[in-house]
């Protein structure tokens, strides 16, 4: 937490287009109902106003007042504290910190794995495709268990994870037979209101067939 001089009235997300983590933490501002400004910024360059709050220049960045954030997982759990209706956290600390492990085992194991394939070169992006689609039929089994991931309440795990899936077309893995109620469970989510205004223009390109972007 960074506390700065520069006041702002209105809750402002500075936010990459196409940045999963940033896509995240826009997932669950639509599905808090909160109202926020959403500042897209390309991440090689960003905005001095965005610099004067926080010099890394990172996405996402949310400002409110004198409250300066810049990691998604953290303004989530703002999010869901500062704006208590409707909880994505279930309210017993078990239920809470079990759903913390599960996205810091999201990130590491799987968001880590998208990462080494958007930047890294091709034969070890090749391989961390593979690892990612057999780590996600691997656990079919836990989407299929309930509505939602290991839940039967939308929340902040879904939030989490819905960004990651929504990727998969465009790096080139498709789940729809190999591991199908991966896939029913990601059009669920797709489906929300919530999540359709949470896309920025250029993720909503990410859904489109080749040749038709």
């Amino acid at each position: 937490m960074v506390t700065v001089n520069t006041r702002r009235s209105v809750m402002t997300l500075f936010s990459s287009p196409t940045c999963a983590m940033s896509h995240c933490t826009r997932l669950a501002i639509h599905e808090k109902g909160v109202s926020a400004e959403i500042e897209y910024f390309d991440p090689s360059d960003p905005p001095e106003s965005l610099l004067e709050l926080n010099p890394n220049g990172s996405s996402p960045t949310l400002v409110e007042r004198e409250l300066v954030l810049y990691d998604s997982r953290i303004i989530m759990e703002y999010l869901d504290e500062r704006f208590p209706h409707p909880p994505l956290h279930q309210m017993d600390p078990v239920s809470r910190a079990n759903a913390r492990m599960i996205i810091k085992r999201i990130d590491q194991d799987w968001y880590h794995l998208l990462d080494e394939i958007l930047n890294s070169g091709e034969k070890k992006s090749a391989r961390a495709k593979k690892m990612l689609k057999e780590s996600l039929i691997a656990a079919a089994p836990l989407f299929a268990a309930h509505e939602y991931f290991m839940s039967d309440d939308f929340s902040l795990i879904d939030c989490s994870l819905a960004p990651l899936l929504w990727r998969l077309p465009d790096i080139g893995i498709d789940l729809s037979e190999s591991a199908s109620v991966v896939d029913a469970y990601a059009q669920r989510i797709f489906k929300r209101e919530t999540f359709i205004a949470s896309l920025s223009e250029e993720e909503q390109e990410m859904a489109k067939p080749p040749g038709k972007k």
